[in-house]
């Protein structure tokens, strides 16, 4: 039996599963409950960048959108700089694209080509960990950059859809499992 963390269990409790959103057979995990309770969203973000805090991060990437709000708040924890990995059309400039299949479709990020200056040491950082899919395409698309990857840190990972699994190469995080 695996024992559930205070903070395992108080994300858990706050979190708002929404059933059958986008599609049929998905249960989206609302984070906006977790976000608004000032005190949990701080215990989160030190959770989620305490992992790597001697491993001289030098970039958090944060995968859009519910990434860019967890990502930027681990970033400042450690110090780093953030860099935001968007959706297709979304960035200006000269940019790098990775495509990647989700649980219900296909997606692809992007990232500005000089957002990674050379040798960014990256933390990939995102709310939920369903396949994988998304994850492993921020990195790809951080190693495609020139960069390494020190690892992947989220706040809840969907047990059973092999998401760590596509993870290789560094450590990956998670504040609870669901």
């Amino acid at each position: 039996m695996t024992t559930v963390s205070p903070l395992a269990r108080h994300v858990l409790d706050t979190l708002r599963p929404i059933p059958n959103y986008p599609k049929p057979g998905i249960i989206f995990q609302d984070i906006t409950p977790v976000l608004r309770d000032g005190r949990l969203l701080r215990t989160i973000v030190e959770a989620m960048a305490e992992p790597f805090r001697n491993d001289q991060v030098s970039h958090v990437l944060g995968i859009e959108a519910r990434g860019f709000i967890l990502g930027g708040a681990v970033a400042t924890s450690l110090g780093a700089g953030f860099v935001p990995a968007r959706k297709p059309g979304k960035l200006p400039g000269d940019r790098v694209t990775e495509s990647y299949d989700l649980e219900y479709g296909k997606d692809a990020l992007e990232c500005h080509r000089d957002g990674l200056p050379a040798p960014a040491r990256v933390l990939i950082v995102d709310d939920v960990l369903a396949t994988g899919g998304t994850a492993k395409a921020a990195g790809q698309l951080v190693r495609g950059l020139g960069a390494e990857v020190v690892g992947w840190s989220f706040l809840l990972e969907i047990v059973g859809l092999g998401g760590p699994e596509k993870l290789t190469g560094a450590v990956s995080h998670v504040v609870a499992r669901r």
